[in-house]
Order: C-alpha cells, then structure tokens, then sequence
C-alpha cells in the first residue's frame, strides 16, 4: 500500500477496556471514537457491524449503550496517521478558540462560536468546534456537545467535560429547564401583539441532500417566544427564546412570521439582505446570547452571557445612526 509521504499506518493491539462509572450509558460507537482517535466512523461502524468489537464477550449492535463494569474487546486496528494533523493547534482558526471560552470549570466549559465554524465535522467540513476543542485540549477524556448551532449562527454553546455532567444537562434539555436567549434582526417591522409562534415543523431534504425545513401539519410541535428589543426603518431586532429545539426553529418561525432574519441563505429575503448590506453586514444576523441553566454538579443557577462579534455590532451601530425609531 502506497502512503502520501506526510502520512504512516498505525496498527494497534486487542486491548480490553473496563466501562468506568463516567462513562455509563455511553453508546459503544462514541466510545470507540475516543478509544480510536483518527479512525474514520464508517472504519468503526464496519468493526462493530462485522462483530469485531465485543462486549462481555458477545456481538453487540453499533448504538449499545455500555454499562459500568462491562468488558469491551477493542480489535487491533489499522490507523492513518498524519505528520501534519488535520486539525492542528497551529491552525488560527483552531487556536482563536481559546479565546472564545467564556465559561469554565470542571464541569463544562462555554464558548461564544463563531459564525461560519460548524459544531462538528462531516458532510465535507475538515472539522468542527468539538474536533477542535479536543485538538486543544488532548489531555481531555471526555469533550462533548451539550446542544447545537447552526454553521453561520454564533454565540453561546455548552460542551460537557464528562459524562455525568452531559446526561444531567441533557435531562435539563428535555425538561424544557435550559433557557436561550437569540438576537435576529428582521425584515419590516415585527408586529408588537405578535409574542409567542407555534408552527410544526417537518424536515425536508431536497435531491442535493440539502435539509430544507418546512411548517407542515405532518411536522413536531414547535414553539418561540419572541420580544422586540429595537426598531428600525426597514428592520427590528427581536430577542427569541425557543421552547422547543427543532432544526432551525428560529430561522423559520421569523420567516412564517412573515420577518426572515438578514442574510439567511436558506430562508432569508434577497432584496432586504441589499438593503442591510450597507451597514456592512456579511453573515447571518442570528446570534445566542445567553444561555440559563442548573449548574450539572452544584444546582446552582448559571446565568452565562456572550457579546456579539464586530460584524453584528458594526451593523446595529449603523442601523441606530441611520434608521433608529423612537
């Protein structure tokens, strides 16, 4: 088999691994992707299809949950492994992250993201902020997503340092007892009794594989409060918190409302995105400023804020000289 000169093969040995109490309820095919760092998903589902891996000594199904005290047999396997990383700490995108921590402890830790990065990796993105979070941190035994934004939306997210901490907070997630706190600025002007949508909402996806969603009768309950922070000649900042977390519940619900939020490529408004485009703004006008929830270990209430990127503040600064109302 020929290598590229930057790349060597790797083969582990069989080892025999011993579920710990923080890893309980954990699925097998996670497991195995921090067990086998650079081992492609597909190369993993394959040994877990083929019964390769084996738990208490038995076959078992790609989303077996471990138990604590379960034996898992991990196979010897073959690994690529670049002399150049293809997600290096040197990279300035990665490394930016440090400073986008805005909460940390032993727990979990919060960023304010980006806009343009992606939570994780796939469907052709090199990487995501998990993949680049565990890059920074290699020393980390458990990082992982609490919740999700979309690629082009920024602001607060949440990843859990370990395991027990990701079950609580995700407990809290389906209790409806983890509040988020968007900015969106909208087409026109958002109608003030206009407080609260409820719409279903069902996933499409087109021939390209592109996830289109839709309000359809057929679709999830989906519910956004929403409140009118400022307002401007052609356009009004709402505040939306939604009840539900349906895949770009926001997005939609502002475009139902009949407001689609500037420079949203998928459900936006062209002809308002020009008349935005004068205060600079080039991204989407989605932003998570705050997060409330349960601290996982301590109860306490954790009230986390995350400030707005240059290109959003620039736009509003402009907006407010330009086209503010009383």
């Amino acid at each position: 088999m020929d290598l590229d000169m930057n790349m060597s093969l790797n083969r582990t040995s069989a080892k025999l691994v011993t579920i710990r109490a923080d890893e309980d309820r954990k699925r097998i095919d996670n497991f195995l992707r921090a067990q086998l760092k650079g081992m492609p998903k597909n190369m993993i589902y394959r040994i877990l299809v083929k019964g390769e891996v084996r738990v208490n000594k038995k076959r078992i199904k790609p989303r077996y949950k471990l138990q604590t005290g379960d034996e898992v047999r991990i196979p010897p396997v073959r690994i690529i492994e670049r002399d150049e990383k293809l997600v290096s700490v040197k990279m300035n995108k990665v490394a930016e992250l440090k400073h986008c921590i805005i909460f940390e402890d032993d727990d979990l830790l919060v960023l304010n993201k980006p806009s343009g990065t992606a939570v994780h990796g796939g469907s052709g993105l090199k990487f995501g902020i998990i993949e680049a979070m565990r890059a920074l941190r290699p020393e980390a035994e458990f990082l992982e997503l609490v919740h999700r934004l979309d690629r082009e939306t920024s602001g607060a997210l949440i990843i859990a340092k370990k395991r027990s901490s990701l079950r609580i907070l995700h407990e809290q997630l389906r209790m409806k007892e983890i509040y988020k706190d968007y900015l969106a600025l909208v087409r026109n002007q958002w109608q003030s009794h206009c407080k609260i949508v409820e719409a279903p909402l069902l996933k499409n996806i087109t021939k390209s594989g592109q996830r289109i969603i839709k309000v359809d009768t057929e679709g999830k309950h989906s519910e956004t409060l929403f409140k009118i922070e400022e307002r401007f000649k052609n356009s009004t900042l709402v505040r939306a918190r939604p009840i539900t977390g349906r895949t770009h519940q926001i997005r939609v619900h502002t475009l139902y409302a009949g407001h689609p939020i500037a420079f949203d490529d998928r459900y936006g408004d062209r002809q308002f995105d020009r008349q935005i485009k004068e205060t600079g703004l080039n991204r989407l006008f989605l932003h998570a400023s705050s997060l409330i929830f349960k601290h996982p270990n301590t109860g306490k209430k954790i009230c986390v804020k995350a400030s707005m990127d240059n290109n959003l503040s620039h736009c509003l600064n402009e907006l407010r000289k330009k086209n503010k109302i009383p």
